[in-house]
């Protein structure tokens, strides 16, 4: 890993949990949230709208947990590439796309009887 990300993972672990999820790091907002053990971050620009990516996490972690069942590291970790599929289905270059869970979980339905 670079030493940003080592930052950033010292910056969101060691955070008091009092504070908001949202911290300016460098030219960017890190926004985050955790899950039991797991945390969830984004790295966005200044300007875009934090509670519209602190949603975005909390959409990808229920689709997450539909299709492994309350989602754990070991999941993420040997299903890389289902994780990769998931985000592809509603973040298309950075931007958020999709926002339905119906919508998303359906076209993963369907991908997943093509294999």
């Amino acid at each position: 890993f670079s030493p940003q990300f080592s930052q950033v993972h010292r910056l969101v672990v060691n955070r008091d949990p009092k504070y908001t999820n949202f911290v300016e790091f460098r030219t960017h907002k890190i926004i985050y949230r955790r899950y039991a053990g797991l945390f969830f971050s984004l790295c966005v620009d200044i300007t875009d709208n934090e509670l519209a990516y602190l949603e975005c996490i909390h959409l990808f972690v229920e689709i997450l947990d539909h299709f492994f069942s309350n989602v754990c590291e070991l999941d993420l970790v040997f299903n890389f590439h289902k994780v990769y599929l998931i985000l592809d289905e509603f973040i298309l270059a950075g931007e958020l796309q999709e926002t339905s869970k119906k919508a998303i979980i359906e076209r993963m339905g369907e991908l997943e009887k093509l294999e």
